[in-house]
């Protein structure tokens, strides 16, 4: 136990030697405190050698422009009060990383590292397979934030550890570690405590014995712990919230649902919402879209009802749309650590009110014995079965008030159970599996404001339980099949080939966005499960250097998912079933779901291919796939107060979001030389500004420009809000 970060850097140093190679988890698990002091500590002597081995390595934002930082400053000010920086990422960014300091990511926040020496430091790798490249690496020292919390009385206290966000990859590295402290190596794993990480339970929930060092800087005067990371809500765009409303007709009810992050993720869990709460009004929108006709997909395989038997969650990321399902009564579909249970649910031969037929199924499946035993009794209590005050004592069943034989086959024993001995229902269920969480500040006041009952239903686990099928040590591929029923394991995508290939993570020239992370592994486990699917969604075009360009392509250089994992991939336009087509059927498939200012061209380059047959014509109603056609759709249902940008709640101000707003359009006007002149022309013409627009203008601090430049950027902003207005 140690109560200084600098002590704890001498402690690992004493330990392990003056080559560090250090792993630190994704996103909000880093244990800032530490990790800045061990930088620190090697910037400062040459002779320490750090390799920081991570992913996700969250910032603050930062503007590029003079504008986007006057717009950033009081927000960033307000939202991120109390969070700290990671001192190697301010170095990164200033180019100033002494030689002999390494940081190799395996996942980049999305874009962060594009045109950056960085590149260089990328490792790709699944996500499943990340312990085990730390190992290759001779990773000695591993550490992340945990919760902290101490149960009993005097003598009786125990205390125990949560990995809280990031039980991902520490579950299965800590015992990689212990082997290598037995056989010799210098080794250590730390915890840095922070009041603030919610204590999750279940498999999260650890001994201390499983840390060589704990730093907990609460036991200093007048300590306040920093803050999580929080990622602000993004708004939920028209062609967002049309992506996610087409993957909520895959959903199944009584089925798994895996999903990713962002706004796509949030439109999925509004329209699954939508579809749950007001289903009216949303089979209302299918039938206005024409949905069903035009992709029977969403009738064969997905649902348009309420969610009566629910949702269960089993995915490597837990976002706040679990949660937000969860209090709706959506995520409520129970799994279990035990496959005969979880086979006699799924046949719904039983149910989770216990009574005596659970007993006598159980006893048919032989899960029990017909004179029951003491293991009998463990597992039957175990499972909400029996009450918890139920024991075996010298061969006979006893409670506080009677006492009956063990043959459980004889009808008079039976009738004592049933009045003595059952409980009321099972227990020990999860709804959520994942295996690292991150998101809004609310999100984590949700987490930790659960109720010890609504934590046990939320299981943080090993990414490798979640992300493939493979027998683990918390659960073999049986059970996980078992539990894993009509799984609809849906991720993001940036870009589609018309073969299927899926682009996720990188340029065709090599370099980086984000990261394969667990996409690859929900993609082949769909192929793995019988009534699972894959679903890639994806924005059916993009601006790229100020031009217009389609998401869906003839061809490129680059792929994360090949072609022969390709399943059903969503842009705004609809839904494309693709597993197990002929090329032809995947070719024109796709086409249907492209924007129609690029269907033409992609058709001709296809039939080039002889990938589809000369004399093929789009059907017309698949030819309309335009903003427009969103537009339209999106007013009518917005007007009825559906589809909101922040439906969920948001962190900017009303006068954020009319800057943010204009801003956004400016930047994309102003991408091109050509764009930017007609901008400034375009300006010339605009009238004085109200008083609204003069406390916009105040916000970004262009109230008295004092030079060329920010005499037009005033002028420039000024237009593109009276035009807003």
């Amino acid at each position: 136990m140690i109560d200084q970060a600098d002590t704890l850097v001498d402690e690992i140093i004493a330990c392990v030697g003056n080559k560090i190679v250090l792993g630190i988890p994704l996103a909000v698990g880093k244990p800032v405190a530490f990790v800045n002091a061990l930088y620190q500590r090697a910037k400062h002597d040459p002779s320490l050698s750090l390799r920081i081995e991570t992913g996700i390595s969250l910032e603050k934002p930062v503007g590029k422009s003079a504008l986007e930082k006057h717009f950033l400053e009081p927000f960033v000010a307000r939202e991120f009060a109390n969070v700290p920086d990671l001192d190697y990422m301010l170095d990164l960014r200033r180019g100033c990383v002494p030689d002999n300091i390494v940081i190799s990511e395996f996942f980049f926040k999305a874009g962060s590292f594009l045109n950056s020496p960085q590149q260089r430091n990328y490792t790709s790798t699944n996500y499943t397979h990340a312990v085990r490249d730390l190992l290759d690496k001779g990773v000695n020292v591993i550490a992340q934030i945990v919760g902290k919390r101490t149960c009993g009385q005097n003598h009786e206290q125990v205390t125990t550890y949560s990995l809280g966000s990031n039980s991902d990859l520490a579950l299965d590295l800590i015992p990689e570690m212990d082997k290598l402290k037995a056989t010799g190596h210098r080794v250590a794993v730390v915890g840095e405590v922070n009041t603030n990480m919610p204590f999750m339970r279940n498999h999260a929930e650890v001994a201390d014995s499983e840390f060589d060092f704990i730093l907990d800087l609460n036991t200093q005067p007048d300590h306040q712990d920093y803050a999580l990371f929080a990622a602000p809500a993004a708004s939920i765009s028209p062609e967002d919230h049309l992506i996610g409303l087409y993957a909520s007709t895959l959903l199944k009810d009584g089925g798994t649902l895996q999903v990713g992050i962002g706004s796509l993720s949030s439109a999925l869990t509004y329209s699954t919402l939508l579809r749950h709460e007001n289903n009216r009004v949303y089979n209302k929108v299918l039938s206005d879209l024409n949905v069903f006709n035009k992709f029977p997909i969403s009738r064969d395989i997905g649902e348009h009802g309420a969610f009566e038997e629910g949702l269960y969650g089993c995915s490597e990321l837990m976002v706040d749309g679990f949660v937000h399902l969860y209090k709706a009564g959506v995520l409520k579909r129970e799994v279990f650590e035990d496959l005969t249970i979880q086979h006699l649910l799924n046949q719904k031969k039983i149910s989770k009110t216990v009574t005596l037929a659970t007993l006598n199924t159980l006893l048919e499946y032989g899960a029990i014995n017909s004179t029951l035993t003491q293991a009998d009794i463990s597992y039957l209590k175990r499972y909400g079965v029996f009450r918890p005050e139920v024991s075996l004592v010298h061969g006979k069943l006893v409670t506080p008030n009677a006492t009956a034989g063990t043959d459980i086959s004889q009808p008079d024993i039976q009738h004592w159970i049933e009045t003595h001995a059952l409980g009321p229902s099972l227990k020990g269920g999860v709804v959520m599996h994942g295996a690292f969480f991150i998101g809004p500040r609310a999100f984590y006041d949700d987490l930790n404001q659960f109720s010890d009952d609504e934590h046990q239903q939320f299981c943080m686990t090993s990414v490798n339980y979640v992300n493939d099928l493979y027998d683990h040590m918390l659960g073999n591929q049986q059970l996980k099949q078992a539990q894993r029923k009509h799984a609809r394991f849906i991720n993001s995508g940036m870009m589609v080939t018309l073969d299927g290939s899926v682009v996720s993570d990188a340029l065709e020239n090599g370099q980086v966005v984000s990261g394969v992370g667990g996409q690859y592994n929900f993609v082949a486990q769909s192929h793995q499960l019988r009534d699972a699917r894959s679903v890639i969604k994806i924005r059916s075009c993009a601006y790229r250097k100020g031009k217009l360009t389609s998401n869906i392509l003839f061809n490129y250089g680059h792929n994360t998912i090949p072609r022969q994992l390709r399943d059903i991939v969503i842009t705004e336009y609809g839904i494309a079933d693709l597993r197990g087509k002929p090329d032809e059927v995947v070719y024109s498939e796709l086409i249907k779901i492209a924007d129609s200012r690029f269907q033409q061209q992609l058709l001709a380059q296809a039939k080039a291919a002889g990938k589809i047959a000369p004399d093929y014509q789009l059907p017309p109603e698949y030819a309309n796939n335009t903003p427009d056609m969103i537009n339209a759709f999106y007013r009518k249902y917005q007007a009825q107060g559906l589809f909101a940008p922040f439906p969920f709640g948001c962190s900017f101000t009303a006068q954020e979001l009319k800057l943010g707003k204009a801003l956004k359009a400016l930047k994309s006007k102003t991408s091109t030389r050509t764009g930017k002149l007609l901008a400034i022309l375009g300006s010339l013409h605009t009238q004085k500004p109200d008083h609204d627009t003069e406390q916009l203008i105040k916000r970004m601090k262009l109230e008295a420009p004092s030079s060329l430049e920010e005499r037009i950027t005033r002028r420039l902003l000024v237009a593109e809000l009276q035009k807003q207005s």
